[in-house]
């Protein structure tokens, strides 16, 4: 027979967190759920590089699950579904509650833009005879990771006729790429000596794009003309157009399963896209919520939120009091009683590394979705810090649903930091705490994420939804 559990075993039970493995909690049906959610992830995570791409696929997934346009002279109804496009780069997505916004909305709020490189407004040049574009790096990046990758070309051209014309170049098996070139480590002993922030600058971010002349002839500049001339012949666009366009440089490779196991996903942008994607498909699931549902997917994140499709723009709360008006509400009453997951990434602890983690108060792969109680830097600052009651509010509702989630904190005291969008709109007045997926290799243009985690965030929103 199996012995009693002695009295410290028991206390131990009822007293400490269970901190097992999270895998050792999720069933094989779950694991089997999470892996069929998470190839919709890989498709999102594949046409969505950019922010723009990610609108796109987000208004045709809304409308194909019934979601219309959002017009403010309308009047709706309990479980109608709309949505709000802000320039092509920010999307909201609306369910209406049983109750509007009578008793506040719930939010549901990720960022769609990734760190990468944007061509400078004046990108094109030639030297040595080779052609090239100059970049101006977008977020935070290790420049050095960004040289020898595949990349590809992604971004908008508009121009003065009013036409904008899209890029999307090096995506397809038989389209060519462009790459970042490094100095060999035969001739780098210089470079390799220097810290990594002076062997690697923000100039040397060069892109390569082309090598021959156009037509052999003795012209200065012919490599330059020949790479105009292709695109003028594509796209119809000329040099000075370069200077209405949205143009960026994105990894040209595709989502993978990673491990012998298949258990995770290493990918571009998972830093934000894999919250934003479990947040689009909580509200495409909320059929007819008590509360008002959004979910609100925005740009700019990695440079400071700034800019009219950030979180600092007015644009949310210009919805939100739009959907008060026809209440009968304002604004800041709405807000005061709203709430807010905020979905973004932490870093997950990471063995090679474990120096830069705090083990008691990191977050780890497969342990389930991860709330982050604050982010900041050094004493906390730059972040919303949620209170207690709001967190227990989020326990009960994760655990009551069996939802596998975990807390952490973004490394070590001191040792760096960084801050999400929670703090808009915690400055709006609503309780709000971040919420999302550990991610290994953050930032890089190959990251990688878990498959249970994705789900468990999924499940987290959905819950959060539908309480």
């Amino acid at each position: 027979m199996e012995k009693e559990k002695s009295q410290s075993a028991q206390l131990k039970e009822k007293l400490f967190m269970n901190r097992k493995s999270g895998m050792l909690k999720v069933s094989a049906e779950e694991i089997k759920k999470a892996d069929e959610f998470c190839e919709g992830y890989k498709n999102f995570l594949d046409n969505a590089k950019t922010e723009r791409d990610a609108v796109k696929f987000v208004i045709a997934k809304a409308q194909e699950n019934g979601f219309s346009e959002y017009d403010s002279n309308k009047t709706y109804n309990a479980g109608d579904k709309v949505y709000v496009n802000n320039r092509n780069m920010a999307v909201m997505l609306a369910v209406i509650g049983k109750n509007g916004t009578k008793n506040g909305v719930r939010l549901g709020i990720a960022h769609i833009d990734s760190p990468r490189l944007d061509l400078k407004p004046n990108p094109l040049y030639e030297s040595n005879n080779l052609a090239m574009f100059k970049t101006h790096y977008y977020g935070g990046i290790k420049k050095y990771q960004w040289t020898t990758v595949p990349l590809a070309i992604h971004g908008v051209v508009a121009l003065k006729d009013g036409s904008v014309i899209d890029v999307n170049i090096g995506e397809d098996e038989k389209d060519p790429c462009f790459v970042v070139t490094d100095l060999l480590p035969h001739l780098a002993v210089e470079q390799m000596s220097q810290v990594m922030t002076k062997a690697f600058t923000g100039e040397h971010l060069n892109v390569l794009i082309g090598s021959r002349p156009f037509n052999n002839d003795e012209e200065s500049e012919s490599v330059k003309l020949n790479v105009m001339n292709i695109l003028f012949e594509k796209y119809g666009i000329v040099e000075e157009d370069f200077l209405s366009a949205d143009l960026t440089m994105v990894p040209a490779m595709n989502s993978k399963d990673i491990g012998f196991d298949r258990s995770m996903i290493g990918g571009y942008g998972h830093d934000d896209k894999v919250c934003a994607y479990p947040a689009l498909m909580a509200v495409l699931d909320a059929k007819e919520p008590d509360s008002t549902v959004i979910t609100v997917l925005t740009d700019r994140e990695e440079i400071g939120s700034d800019g009219n499709t950030g979180m600092k723009s007015t644009y949310m709360a210009d919805f939100i009091a739009d959907l008060a008006k026809a209440d009968g509400m304002e604004l800041r009453h709405v807000m005061a009683k709203s709430t807010c997951l905020s979905a973004d990434v932490n870093a997950a602890f990471d063995p090679t590394y474990a120096s830069a983690f705090e083990a008691n108060n990191a977050c780890y792969i497969n342990n389930g979705a991860v709330i982050t109680k604050y982010t900041g830097s050094g004493g906390k600052y730059s972040t919303s810090d949620a209170s207690a009651e709001y967190m227990a509010k989020i326990r009960k509702i994760l655990d009551d649903k069996n939802v596998l989630w975990q807390t952490g904190e973004l490394g070590k005291v001191d040792g760096g930091g960084g801050g999400t969008i929670a703090k808009f709109v915690a400055n709006l007045n609503a309780d709000v705490v971040d919420l999302g997926v550990p991610v290994l290799s953050m930032h890089a243009p190959f990251e990688v994420v878990s498959k249970i985690d994705v789900y468990e965030t999924y499940r987290a929103l959905y819950e959060f939804y539908c309480v």
